[in-house]
C-alpha cells in the first residue's frame, strides 16, 4: 500500500493554527476532497480536504495541536506501490528523494532496516524531516531533546528555519531518544535524519515503559521542563501574596502577548504562554538575539521582585471578583470556541484603546425597497437573492471613496496613518462558532448583482466553516446588520484596525412630515460607530449624508 502524506495547506500568511477536530476515524475510506480534520485560526476555521481516495491510516496530529504550513497531519493508504512497510512504525514509501549523502544516507538504510526487522516489541527509528515544501537546505535553530527523552508522538524534535519561516519537526512515534543526529547551526533538507529514537510498541506500552529508565539516564523532557517552569509560577504567585500592597508582581494579565515578531522557539512561546509572559519583555542572548531557556529563567526571576505601584480603582486588568454562582442554582461550565474567545478579546480591546463616538441617522428607503422588490422575479432567474444589504454596501463604498479618512488607520508608534486606495467590506456573519467577519473585495468595481451573489455565497461559506484565512483578511470598513433581528438602533463596536463600523437594523414604516402633511415612508436605522482620534464629527455627518442620500433615491448609484 502506498502512502500519501496529508500536509497543512496555505494559510494565508498565519504563522500558525489549531487542529480543533479529527473529521473521520482512522481506518475509514475517504474520498477525494473529502474534508478529514478542520483547523482554525484566531479569526476563522478551515476544512483540510483529503488530496488522496483511500484509507486513513493515522493521524500525526491531535485537537489541540499547534500546526503550521506544510506540517504533515495525516497519512492516506492509497494502493500498492512499491516497497512500503507494512505494520509497524512510521511507513517509508520506496523511492522517496532526499539531498542526504554519506553518514545520513547510511542512517536511512538503517531505517528500512529497523522497519522490515524481526517483530520485537521495541524497534530502532530514525526521525526525518518531512516535506518542507522547498528544495531549500533548512537551519537547525534548536535542539528540543537530548539522550533519554522520552517524547510522544508529534512532541517536536528540532525547530529548522529558513529567511523566511521557522517549522517543528516532530517525533512520527513514541519513544525514547537514543540518539540525537544533529546539532544546532546544521543545515538540513527533506529526509534528512534529525534523531534516533527507541521506539516503544502500543501493544507492549504496558510492559516496556516500566523498563524507561534503564535504557539511559533521562535529562529533563519538555512535559517535565514545563512542569518546572509551572513550579517557577507557583513561586512567582505565592511571591505575590507575600507582598505587602505596594511592592506587588504586575499582574500576569500584564505581560500576555500576541507579537511574533519574537525569536524565540515553540518550547519557549510554550511555557511563556503558560506563564502568561511577555516574551518582548525579554532580552535573548542566543544568536541573532534568540531567547534561550536561561533568558526566560532569568526574567522570571527578576519579576518575583519586582515592585508595582497599587492597582488604580479604573485599571480594567483588575480581576473581577468571583461570584458563587451555585448557591443560587444549578449551573454549567461551557467551553467557548476560539473564535468566541477571541472575538470578546478583540473587542474588549477596541472598546477600551478607540475613543468610540456614534452617529445615528434614519435612512428613507422607500423608493429603493419598492425598486428592489420589482426585480424579484430577475432574481430569480439569476439564481440569486437581492436584498438591501448590496445596496448599502454599494453606498458605503461610494462613500468611502468621497469621504477618505474613514479609509485609514493609525500606524502604531507613529505620528502617521496609513491611506488605502482600495475598498473592501468586510460583512459580520453570526455562525454557530461565533461571529464571523469575511470580507468582499473591490466592492466599489462590482455592480449590485455581482455584489447580490458574492453576499449570499460568502455568507453560506460562512455558515458552513469554510471561510479561508484570505477570505477574512484585508478589511477597510464593517457593516453588521441586524435588520432581520428587529431593533432600532446600536452601538457597534469598531473593529480595528479600521476607524469605523456601520450597524444597519430594521426597517419600519413611520409618519414623515414633508412640508404639507404627513405621509408613510420606510425608515432604516442607521449607526455609524467611528474612531474619534482619527475623525471628527462633522467627517460622521458628511459620510452618512452621503450614505443616506443614495439609499434615498438609487438612481444616484448611476452617477459614480
Amino acid at each position: 500500500m502506498a502512502i500519501e502524506l496529508i500536509l497543512v495547506p496555505d494559510l494565508g500568511g498565519v504563522d500558525s493554527v489549531e487542529v480543533i477536530e479529527l473529521a473521520i476515524a482512522p481506518g475509514a475510506r475517504v474520498e477525494l476532497d473529502e474534508s478529514i480534520l478542520v483547523l482554525e485560526s484566531d479569526k476563522a476555521s478551515m476544512d483540510v480536504p483529503s488530496t488522496a481516495e483511500g484509507i486513513l491510516s493515522r493521524y500525526l496530529v491531535k485537537e489541540g495541536d499547534s500546526v503550521k504550513v506544510g506540517v504533515p497531519i495525516a497519512e492516506i493508504e492509497i494502493g500498492s506501490v512499491g516497497n512500503v512497510s507494512n505494520t509497524r512504525g512510521p511507513t517509508t514509501i520506496s523511492g522517496v528523494q532526499s539531498n542526504t549523502s554519506g553518514a545520513h544516507q547510511n542512517i536511512k538504510d538503517e531505517v528500512d532496516t529497523c522497519l522490515n526487522g524481526d517483530d520485537s516489541p521495541d524497534e530502532a527509528i530514525v526521525a526525518l524531516v518531512p516535506d518542507t515544501g522547498s528544495s531549500e537546505a533548512l537551519n537547525v535553530v534548536e535542539v528540543l531533546v537530548s539522550v533519554g527523552d522520552e517524547v510522544d508522538e508529534g512532541d517536536t524534535l528540532v525547530t529548522l528555519e529558513s529567511d523566511k519561516a521557522s517549522m517543528d519537526v516532530p517525533a512520527s512515534v513514541s519513544g525514547v531518544v537514543i540518539e540525537v543526529l544533529t546539532v544546532e547551526s546544521d543545515k538540513l533538507s527533506t529526509g534528512d535524519p534529525v534523531v534516533r529514537l527507541k521506539h516503544i510498541k502500543e501493544d507492549v506500552v504496558g510492559g516496556a515503559r516500566g523498563n524507561v529508565d534503564d535504557l539511559v539516564e533521562p535529562s529533563l523532557a519538555p512535559e517535565k521542563e514545563l512542569k518546572a517552569y509551572s513550579e517557577i509560577n507557583e513561586k512567582i504567585l505565592s511571591a505575590k501574596e507575600a507582598q505587602t500592597d505596594v511592592t506587588t508582581i504586575p499582574s500576569t494579565q500584564e505581560y500576555i502577548s500576541v507579537s511574533s515578531d519574537v525569536y524565540a522557539g515553540p518550547s519557549i512561546r510554550l511555557a511563556a504562554r503558560e506563564l502568561g509572559l511577555d516574551l518582548t519583555l525579554v532580552t535573548g542572548s542566543g544568536p541573532r538575539g534568540r531567547i534561550t531557556k536561561e533568558d526566560l529563567n532569568s526574567f522570571v526571576a527578576q519579576r518575583i521582585n519586582a515592585p508595582q505601584a497599587p492597582p488604580s480603582v479604573y485599571d480594567n486588568t483588575r480581576p473581577l471578583s468571583e461570584t458563587d454562582f451555585e448557591s443560587f442554582g444549578a449551573v454549567e461550565r461551557v467551553n467557548m470556541s476560539k473564535i468566541e474567545i477571541l472575538t470578546a478579546r478583540n473587542m474588549k480591546e477596541s472598546w477600551s484603546t478607540i475613543p468610540h463616538v456614534t452617529h445615528f441617522d434614519d435612512a428613507d428607503i422607500t423608493e429603493l425597497e419598492s425598486f428592489r422588490k420589482s426585480l424579484s422575479d430577475e432574481a430569480k432567474a439569476r439564481e440569486t437573492k437581492l436584498t438591501p444589504l448590496a445596496f448599502i454596501i454599494k453606498s458605503v463604498a461610494i462613500a468611502l471613496r468621497a469621504n477618505s479618512k474613514f479609509n485609514r488607520s493609525l500606524l502604531l508608534n507613529s505620528n502617521e496613518f496609513l491611506q488605502r486606495n482600495y475598498i473592501n467590506i468586510g460583512i459580520a456573519v453570526d455562525t454557530q462558532r461565533g461571529l464571523v467577519v469575511p470580507v468582499l473585495k473591490d466592492v466599489d468595481k462590482k455592480g449590485i448583482w455581482e455584489l447580490a451573489e458574492e453576499i449570499l455565497s460568502t455568507a453560506e461559506k460562512a455558515r458552513q466553516g469554510k471561510l479561508s484565512v484570505s477570505d477574512m483578511q484585508g478589511g477597510c470598513f464593517t457593516i453588521s446588520s441586524l435588520g432581520a433581528l428587529g431593533g432600532s438602533y446600536f452601538t457597534p463596536i469598531v473593529n480595528s484596525p479600521e476607524v469605523a463600523i456601520l450597524g444597519v437594523s430594521k426597517a419600519a414604516m413611520k409618519p414623515c412630515w414633508n412640508g404639507v402633511d404627513f405621509q408613510p415612508r420606510l425608515l432604516l436605522p442607521l449607526s455609524l460607530s467611528y474612531d474619534h482620534s482619527i475623525v471628527n464629527g462633522a467627517d460622521a455627518g458628511r459620510f452618512m449624508g452621503d450614505i443616506t442620500r443614495i439609499l434615498f433615491d438609487v438612481r444616484l448609484l448611476a452617477m459614480f
